[in-house]
C-alpha cells in the first residue's frame, strides 16, 4: 500500500428543483455519487438506498488480494443495491419507476476498482490533463459513438436526458466494470450530472487544477450552479498521496455521506419535510452539510411513504360437507387437483405473456411494456418496463396513434429500436 485518499463531498439542491436526488459517500477505500430518478416514485430514495448498500465497501482491503476480487467486490454491491431497489418496489408499488445511476471507486493502496451505470461521471487529473474515465450509457451517447452528433451537439440533443441503463430492481443489470491504476499526484473525481451539463471538461480541468480537494469541490458546485445547471449537483474530490510524504500527524478522514442520503436519514416525519429543507437560493453554494456516516445501511422507513392498510376485522371460514371423513378428503384432494391446475396454467400463460414486449403509452410519455397489451378479468397483462423522456404529442399522428394501440415487438432490443426510429421520427431534420 503506497497511497491514501483525502477527499471532500459537496451536494446541492440547486437553484431550480426542490428536492435533492442525488446521494454521495467518500470514505478512506470508495467513493460513490448516485442520481436518483423517479420524481414522483422518489429517486431520492433510490439514490440513498444505493449508497447505504455500496458504502459497505468501505473497508481496508483484504491482503493479497487480486484486481478481479476487488472488480467482484464491486460487482456484488452494485447487485445487492438493484436487488433491495427491487424490494422495496416490490413492497410499496408508489415507488415503481425509481431508478438511480451509481459511478464508485473501490481503492486499495494502489489501484481503484471502477463499477459504473448510468450517466454519473467519474473522471481523472493527472499531471495537467483531465480524462473521463466512465461511459455514458444514455441515447446521446449512442449518437456520439456513432459519429451521428458532437460532443457539444449532445448537451442540446431534445433527448439528452434519456437514460439507457440504471439500477431499478427490474431490468438485468449490466455495468462496465474495469480496473485503473492510481500514481502520487492524480486527482479523482465523481459527479453527478449536474456538473457535466454545463461545465465543460476545459472548465473541469481549470477548477480541478487548483486548491485543496474541499476548495475544488465546492468550486466545482458554484461553477456549475453560475453556470445555469437546472439539475442537483453533488461531487467528490478526491487526492491520492504518497503515503512515506504523507503527513503523519493527520487525521484519518472522516466518512462523508451528503444529498438525499444524509438529509433522509436525519429528516423528521415527512409531515415536517420542507421546514427543514436546506439549500441553494442566493448565490454562495447552499450545499447540504456533509455529516459522518452512520452504521444503519437502510434509509428510515418514515422516509418512504406508505399507505395505511386497514386490517380485516373479521374472517369467515367455509365449514366442510358433513358426508364422513372419505368424502371429505376426496372432496379436498378433488379441490387441490383443481387449484394445482388452475395455478399451472396461469402460471404458463402469465410466463407466456411475461416473453412479449410492446412499445405504448403511459402519462404522456413512450414507454416499454413487457407483457400484452390487454386486459384479463380486469387485470393488467402487462407492465411498465421501460420509460423515456419522449412525449407522445412530439410524434407525428400517424406514429402516435401506433404508440396508443400498442407496437408489439418479439424482443426488447427490437422494441428499443422502434423507440430510437420514434425518437428520429420526433425531431425531423435529425441525423438519426
Amino acid at each position: 500500500m503506497t497511497l491514501r485518499l483525502r477527499y471532500a463531498a459537496v451536494s446541492d439542491v440547486g437553484r431550480v428543483r426542490k428536492d435533492n436526488q442525488d446521494s454521495g459517500y467518500a470514505g478512506p477505500w470508495l467513493l460513490t455519487v448516485c442520481d436518483g430518478v423517479g420524481g414522483a416514485a422518489r429517486g431520492d430514495i433510490a439514490s440513498a438506498t444505493a449508497v447505504g448498500q455500496l458504502r459497505r465497501l468501505d473497508a481496508p482491503p483484504e491482503p493479497d488480494h487480486t484486481p478481479d476480487e476487488l472488480l467482484g467486490l464491486v460487482s456484488g454491491a452494485l447487485h445487492r443495491a438493484h436487488d433491495r431497489i427491487g424490494e422495496l418496489v416490490e413492497d410499496d408499488p408508489s415507488l415503481s419507476g425509481t431508478s438511480t445511476t451509481a459511478t464508485l471507486l473501490l481503492f486499495d493502496g494502489e489501484l481503484v476498482a471502477v463499477g459504473h451505470v448510468g450517466d454519473s461521471r467519474g473522471y481523472l487529473f493527472r499531471d495537467g490533463h483531465i480524462s473521463q474515465i466512465t461511459h455514458d450509457h444514455t441515447f446521446v451517447q449512442t449518437l456520439i459513438d456513432e459519429g451521428r452528433i458532437t460532443e457539444d451537439e449532445a448537451r442540446v440533443h431534445p433527448h439528452r436526458n434519456l437514460i439507457l441503463q440504471a439500477i431499478d430492481g427490474t431490468r438485468e443489470l449490466e455495468p462496465d466494470l474495469f480496473v485503473l491504476q492510481l500514481q502520487a499526484g492524480d486527482r479523482l473525481m465523481l459527479c453527478s450530472d449536474g456538473i457535466t451539463a454545463s461545465l465543460d471538461d476545459g472548465r473541469l480541468a481549470d477548477i480541478l487544477a487548483t486548491g485543496t480537494p474541499d476548495y475544488a469541490a465546492v468550486e466545482l458546485t458554484r461553477a456549475s450552479l453560475e453556470a445555469g445547471t437546472t439539475d442537483n449537483v453533488t461531487c467528490i474530490v478526491a487526492d491520492a498521496l504518497d503515503v512515506t510524504e504523507a503527513d503523519d500527524d493527520a487525521e484519518v478522514p472522516t466518512p462523508l455521506l451528503v444529498g438525499a442520503a444524509a438529509e433522509l436519514r436525519r429528516r423528521a416525519p415527512l409531515a415536517t419535510r420542507a421546514s427543514r429543507f436546506r439549500g441553494h437560493r442566493n448565490g454562495d453554494t447552499g450545499e447540504l452539510e456533509a455529516i459522518a456516516a452512520e452504521d444503519d445501511d437502510e434509509v428510515p422507513a418514515e422516509a418512504i411513504p406508505n399507505d395505511p392498510i386497514t386490517a380485516e376485522t373479521e374472517r369467515y371460514a367455509l365449514r366442510p360437507h358433513s358426508g364422513g371423513l372419505r368424502a371429505w378428503i376426496r372432496g379436498l384432494l378433488g379441490a387441490v387437483l383443481v387449484i394445482g391446475l388452475l395455478w399451472i396454467a396461469a402460471a404458463a400463460g402469465w410466463a407466456w405473456t411475461q416473453k412479449q414486449w410492446y412499445v405504448g403509452e403511459q402519462d404522456g410519455k413512450v414507454t416499454i411494456f413487457r407483457g400484452v397489451h390487454t386486459t384479463l378479468l380486469g387485470l393488467d397483462l402487462s407492465n411498465a418496463y421501460q420509460s423515456t423522456d419522449l412525449a407522445l404529442d412530439s410524434l407525428p399522428d400517424a406514429y402516435a396513434d401506433q404508440v396508443r394501440d400498442g407496437i408489439h415487438r418479439d424482443t426488447l432490443g427490437q422494441a428499443r429500436a422502434k423507440v430510437r426510429e420514434l425518437l428520429c421520427e420526433s425531431t425531423p431534420g435529425s441525423s438519426c
